[in-house]
């Protein structure tokens, strides 16, 4: 037996139950994790509140790392004692310990421990679809990545920085605009008192931007797509403020033949080739020093009703991890 987060409606964070759940053996293609670190992300909160709909009652949470305690039949991808890390699901990472399925499990290198391997996986394979695969930035462009303080927008900034990119980022505070200057960020900007479409103008020379990462959603879409030059690409990957309502092609058209993508990590990672490929190409970033992971927040795994008000409610930067 161990204990787990669980729901059994949608709502606000109360709705989140700590519970004791049984992990039966692991079925043939399965591996029993016990977890030493999990890791929050703003999808967790749309799964919670029925934005994003799943069967109910359910456990939450989609990253994890921890050590191998027990494999299926049928596994050749890890062993016992391996140390490992995960992200994007199957749902349920909130817990001492679960099943997975094993191809959805990598190794870590000895470099990186659990608490950053939890906070890291999926901010940083996120980060590594959008910057080399979504769009792939080159030496010399100009990006925009909105929500700049955040998990995803911190290892956005240096990832960036480090392909040889001047980076922009929206920010909600001066405290936030400091931080994500200190990680790479060029021009970080206040939304609450600059209107960031005319200072994107402002940097850019009147040009625009290639590429705007967004995952704010109904606040800033509109006018992210007037950041763009033309047959830049609108790159929507989060709706943290709710979801972008439905979007007349011919804007795309009037605006400078402008791409529009809704990407997904799940898809991204989907074969176990592309998910070990991300994940090295993070793990590499990491141990080189072009990018560091900001835990910058911890709670116990008990109290992760408490984490999901001060995300919801932004008071968090970088990074936050839930320890069970």
């Amino acid at each position: 037996m161990t204990y787990a987060i669980r729901f059994h409606q949608a709502g606000g964070p109360e709705v989140l139950r700590w519970e004791e759940v049984d992990v039966p053996a692991p079925a043939p293609n399965e591996a029993r994790v016990r977890h030493e670190a999990v890791g929050l992300n703003f999808i967790d909160v749309y799964y919670r509140t029925g934005r994003y709909p799943i069967g109910l009652p359910s456990g939450i949470g989609l990253e994890g790392a921890g050590v191998v305690e027990a494999v299926g039949s049928a596994v050749s991808e890890v062993k016992v004692g391996d140390r490992v890390a995960y992200a994007g699901g199957p749902v349920g990472a909130y817990a001492g310990a679960r099943n997975i399925p094993a191809d959805r499990l990598v190794t870590l290198p000895d470099a990186i421990d659990m608490k950053t391997a939890a906070a890291m996986m999926l901010q940083g394979m996120t980060a590594q679809y959008l910057l080399r695969r979504t769009y792939r930035v080159q030496p010399g462009d100009t990006i925009l990545i909105q929500a700049a303080a955040g998990g995803v927008g911190l290892i956005v900034c240096q990832w960036a920085k480090a392909l040889g990119a001047t980076v922009i980022g929206t920010v909600g505070s001066d405290e936030k605009a400091a931080l994500a200057k200190a990680h790479g960020c060029d021009h970080p900007i206040v939304y609450t008192r600059e209107n960031f479409v005319e200072r994107v103008k402002e940097i850019t020379g009147g040009q625009g931007v290639p590429v705007v990462y967004d995952s704010v959603g109904a606040d800033t879409f509109g006018r992210s797509l007037d950041c763009l030059r033309p047959l830049g690409m609108m790159v929507t990957f989060g709706q943290s403020s709710g979801p972008v309502a439905p979007v007349d092609t011919q804007e795309l058209s009037k605006r400078g033949s402008l791409f529009l993508t809704r990407p997904s990590l799940f898809t991204y990672v989907a074969k176990r080739a592309d998910l070990m490929h991300s994940a090295t190409e993070l793990f590499d970033v990491v141990i080189a020093g072009k990018v560091k992971i900001e835990v910058n927040q911890t709670y116990a795994l008990k109290d992760a009703a408490q984490a999901h008000i001060d995300l919801e409610a932004r008071r968090t930067t970088g990074s936050t991890v839930l320890l069970p």
